[in-house]
């Protein structure tokens, strides 16, 4: 019928990404191709390939894609509430599938592990997020907390704060980090501010605090090897 939207199974051979998963696996496919199953069908007008390829192209990529909103999805002729729904749902899934961690136990023992056991969750955060870190003896972490949420400022982040959790966990240490949303890990003034304070609340408490991290986008500052902890 010529009404009927264009089906993956109606297009070239070449033009199937379906058949070419199952002959050469995903990891061969193009992110036009894995969009395109995704997407199931083009409309009358265009094929499955040449609608992923459009969105694609609106979105610059992956990076803005993977931002994208359903109100943005929708805007682009051809994809409608189940297509859309569909794109955000595999976004969201390939995000968790990032952050996922198996319960095992996890040391760190340099700010790069500290950096890489939460960059990919907190390097995409749109707000600034505090977090501490509650380490044992041997610098195995037994908990994770976020502490707050907004711009970093002295007079919020109090010491108490932290270091509560930390009594309660009968933690012998901590890692703080917060990012920037800006993608600049370039601690200011209000960051070593805090982490002044929380060092002397620290040697108060007989709790160590080893670091205090800045996570950018896919970069990071040690506030311990600029030599304010």
């Amino acid at each position: 019928m010529d009404d009927a939207p264009i089906m993956i199974k109606d297009t070239p051979v070449e033009d199937r990404p379906r058949e070419r998963l199952l002959q050469y696996g995903p990891g061969r496919l193009s992110n036009q191709e894995l969009l395109a199953i995704l997407l199931g069908s083009g409309t009358r007008q265009e094929s499955v390939m040449s609608l992923s390829n459009r969105v694609l192209l609106h979105f610059d990529g992956l990076k803005l894609l993977n931002e994208a909103t359903i109100e943005e999805l929708k805007a682009i002729k051809g994809i409608g509430d189940a297509k859309g729904v569909l794109i955000l749902a595999a976004l969201e899934l390939g995000k968790r599938l990032n952050q996922y961690r198996p319960q095992e136990k996890f040391f760190i023992r340099s700010p790069e592990d500290g950096a890489d056991y939460v960059m990919e969750e907190m390097r995409q955060l749109k707000q600034e997020h505090f977090v501490a870190l509650f380490l044992d003896t041997k610098n195995q972490v037994l908990h994770r907390q976020t502490i707050f949420i907004g711009s970093l400022n002295a007079s919020i982040v109090h010491p108490r704060e932290v270091f509560r959790e930390a009594v309660r966990r009968s933690a012998a240490s901590i890692i703080c980090i917060h990012n920037h949303p800006s993608g600049d890990p370039a601690p200011s003034q209000e960051d070593i501010q805090v982490t002044r304070r929380l060092v002397e609340a620290g040697k108060m408490m007989g709790i160590e605090l080893l670091d205090h991290i800045i996570i950018g986008d896919r970069r990071f500052v040690s506030l311990k090897e600029k030599g304010y902890v």
